[in-house]
């Protein structure tokens, strides 16, 4: 599988060779792909205990798409295991949300972007809950505020053969190469479903391979973040077929609050997000808007990195936007339920796609020195992750490169006035532009089931 640093050079060699945008390069290579780079990776390897490493984009999506085909559950509808693009449909699809948190104690401004359909709320009750509702699978969900029943829980599960979905501190567990700074600030969910000889768990966090992780490792990243402290979600199934009929009931129920959930007024966790966002990349009397809260240039620099990192969906943790994803689940939807309309929604979404790319390759400006150097170190800091705990020694010196540039520029970012003005209206502009194509492909979702 060609990794997706090579796999961007590529599209940015053939930018220079045509004059294409990234976003037409990388379609035209996609579209042309031989070698099994897609919109949703897949890995083909086997743990010793039997566990396939699968792949995948998305942390949410990936692991109960992941774990599912690991118990043997597939679908009624072809057969096959449950794709993650079929997981995200199923799940409601896309949401929207922007906020931009202004805390003191991390010294800058902290982007967060949210994707997906209640990324607010990914577990249970929330979106992982109503997403296994829908497939007709009962979760087991074991939460505890003590370390020592929390690892018995952990290997009792992992003794009986099963695998379980974790949520974790990043940081703590030191696979991303996150800085002490960020020590319990984001969740990420992955796949446990081992344990080697010396008592380390094995982890699959959508890559080629697994990463192992000591027991006093996986204790201090299990138990770092209050919100989900302990918690781990195992899937009570019976391997086989999910019947063909609850899928398609499953795809018709998501497609409806997909179209309702972005139909929804809310500026924080829907469409109008994105037209909000735009709004306050140039606003130059709210308070809350860019020129304001970065007008001396502090943190600037890193929340553009961090623009770029959450928005692409080959860079950072969090599978980037997902619209490609998305279409994908509109492709499988529109053959299931007989509906072509929905492959016309698809080509829309991914049109939607390109621009997302296209905003998160506009982020970094390229004329100020060493930033093309932290963009190179993010995305070779992915492509060794994904390569698991072989990666790892790869890790530390893309985290160290990419922290080392952020940190040259915590205070100052040494553009002319205008130039940075120019950035912003651009991103700006880009924003826009994403608000007006998401609303047309919405649109078009709702028309094609009667919405």
């Amino acid at each position: 599988m060609t990794t997706d640093k090579a796999f961007k050079r590529v599209v940015r060699a053939r930018m220079a060779r045509t004059g294409e945008r990234y976003a037409a390069a990388r379609r035209a290579l996609l579209e042309g792909a031989t070698d099994g780079h897609h919109a949703e990776p897949t890995a083909d390897a086997t743990s010793p205990s039997g566990y396939r490493m699968r792949g995948g984009l998305h942390p949410e999506t990936a692991t109960l798409a992941n774990v599912l085909a690991n118990q043997g559950v597939v679908s009624g509808l072809t057969g096959e295991p449950l794709t993650e693009a079929a997981i995200l449909g199923i799940g409601g699809g896309l949401g929207a949300g922007y906020i931009l948190w202004e805390f003191k104690r991390h010294g800058a401004p902290v982007l967060t972007l949210g994707f997906r359909n209640q990324w607010q709320y990914p577990s249970i009750p929330g979106w992982t809950g109503k997403t296994l509702d829908r497939l007709g699978i009962e979760p087991d969900l074991h939460e505890t505020g003590g370390a020592k029943g929390a690892r018995e829980a952990l290997d009792a599960r992992l003794d009986a053969g099963l695998p379980v979905i974790a949520s974790i501190d990043p940081q703590s567990v030191g696979t991303w190469g996150l800085p002490d700074a960020l020590a319990g600030h984001f969740g990420l969910v992955v796949v446990v479903f081992g344990r080697d000889a010396d008592g380390s768990y094995v982890v699959d966090d959508r890559g080629r391979d697994p990463f192992r992780v000591s027991p006093g490792v996986m204790a201090a990243a299990r138990g770092r973040i209050g919100s989900f402290k302990h918690r781990i979600v195992g899937l009570r199934t019976t391997p086989g077929p999910i019947p063909a009929a609850r899928l398609r009931e499953a795809m018709r129920a998501g497609l409806e609050d997909q179209v309702d959930h972005l139909r929804s007024p809310s500026d924080s966790f829907s469409l109008p997000a994105w037209r909000k966002w735009g709004g306050l990349m140039t606003d130059a009397r709210n308070a809350k808007a860019w020129p304001q809260i970065f007008g001396d240039g502090h943190g600037l620099f890193g929340s553009l990195m961090a623009l770029h990192e959450i928005v692409d969906d080959r860079v950072g943790p969090w599978g980037g936007h997902l619209r490609e994803l998305y279409a994908a689940s509109l492709d499988d939807a529109a053959i299931a339920l007989e509906n072509p309309a929905l492959g016309d929604a698809a080509r829309a979404w991914r049109g939607v796609a390109d621009r997302w790319e296209e905003l998160a390759d506009a982020a970094v400006p390229p004329d100020l020195e060493g930033a093309a150097d932290a963009v190179e170190a993010v995305e070779t800091l992915h492509d060794a992750v994904m390569a698991g705990e072989s990666g790892r020694s790869r890790v530390g010196v893309a985290a160290a490169t990419a922290w080392a540039i952020r940190d040259r520029y915590a205070d100052a970012f040494p553009l002319h006035p205008d130039r940075i003005a120019a950035i912003l209206e651009d991103l700006g502009d880009r924003l826009g532009a994403i608000y007006r194509a998401e609303v047309d492909a919405l649109d078009m979702t709702a028309r094609a089931i009667g919405r």
